[in-house]
């Protein structure tokens, strides 16, 4: 026999709280208490709840606007170009059902520029939302608004705990500084210093960067070997004359820096600049599958890339948005990605 279809009343029983409550929560009608509205939705992901056809079939006929809100891809910002491919993958798959995809950028470096475009989103009526959120104070605000319209969220590229999302797909971040400090610590000098780069105006409110750094610093009082100093630098901007400037001063000072760690995409701009300065014996480790960066990879100058999978980031994202507001299927609330370790020899596996 097949299994049993789980009801409403299924799930209301094991949460031991009333059936209306749960149509509450799972249709987001009314207040509910955030502890029972977790429980609700763990026992209906528990028993793969999903509503009868149907529901599903009347849900489906009204034409679903998902709004995507990432960062503009430029020249000088390329990891984000391959978010948007994920994202029309995964609409072009949905076709027989009626799902539009606006896609809303914002400029990486400028919290004012996200205000706006948050506002200008809110004006589109979104059913669903993808959204990066880079900048953490402003998003836990713009977060608010779309909880208070019951607009469901995705996060991609990092997670805010604070808010109420409904779901996250991506890298473990401070799990992934945490593999890249065991890298670092593999092919560095017991007795050599290690540099943290964050390339960012106002790294306190770039909290992904902050939490790779932590995990990278994390796991030498526990794991490592290497008994160097762990210096930390944060550089404005990524104009050349700048990392110069404050790559010079720290080398100046830290003679003895064996590696590198660079916490964002660009790990190709120090890599210019180490091999503008002939510095063999520095090793780099940095993120994501740019030319530049593979290039660098190839030549041996860097030494690992961690990849993030961006484009299966945001293709879940919108089959997660769509099945949630065609079906009410709960998804998982967090889905980590496995963190790639990247090497000139396994580089070609990955394009």
């Amino acid at each position: 026999m097949p299994p049993k279809k789980a009801r409403i009343k299924d799930i209301a029983l094991l949460a031991g709280v009333s059936i209306g409550t749960v149509d509450r929560v799972l249709h987001e009608r009314g207040e509910v208490a955030e502890r029972t509205r977790e429980k609700v939705m763990r026992i209906a992901r528990e028993l793969d709840y999903s509503p009868n056809f149907i529901a599903r079939a009347l849900k489906t006929s009204k034409r679903l606007n998902i709004v995507s809100l990432l960062p503009e891809a430029t020249e000088d910002n390329l990891f984000w170009i391959r978010h948007p491919q994920g994202m029309e993958r995964a609409v072009n798959e949905l076709e027989p059902f009626p799902v539009n995809l606006i896609q809303v950028t914002f400029d990486l470096l400028d919290e004012n520029d996200f205000q706006k475009k948050t506002i200008k989103v809110l004006n589109l009526h979104p059913d669903g939302i993808i959204l990066a959120p880079i900048f953490k104070t402003e998003s836990i605000s713009f977060c608010e608004k779309l909880t208070k319209r019951k607009i469901p969220f995705v996060f991609v590229d990092g997670f805010i705990k604070e808010t109420k999302f409904l779901a996250y797909i991506g890298e473990d971040i401070f799990h992934s500084g945490r593999v890249a400090g065991q890298l670092a610590d593999m092919i560095t000098p017991a007795g050599k210093d290690i540099l943290v780069v964050n390339l960012a105006r106002n790294i306190q409110n770039v909290h992904h960067l902050n939490n790779r750094t932590q995990g990278f610093l994390s796991y030498f009082p526990e794991s490592g070997k290497n008994r160097g100093n762990k210096l930390n630098i944060s550089i404005p901007n990524t104009e050349p004359e700048t990392i110069k400037t404050e790559m010079d001063r720290v080398f100046t000072q830290n003679p003895e820096i064996g590696a590198i760690f660079i916490t964002g995409s660009k790990s190709y701009k120090i890599a210019d600049y180490i091999t503008n300065k002939g510095l063999k014996s520095v090793n780099i480790i940095g993120y994501d599958l740019l030319e530049k960066n593979i290039a660098y990879l190839k030549s041996g100058i860097i030494k690992f890339l961690i990849g993030q999978r961006p484009e299966e980031q945001t293709y879940q994202g919108v089959k997660k948005l769509f099945e949630f507001l065609t079906q009410s299927k709960i998804p998982e609330r967090i889905e980590y990605l496995p963190v790639d370790v990247v090497t000139s020899e396994n580089v070609k596996f990955f394009l």
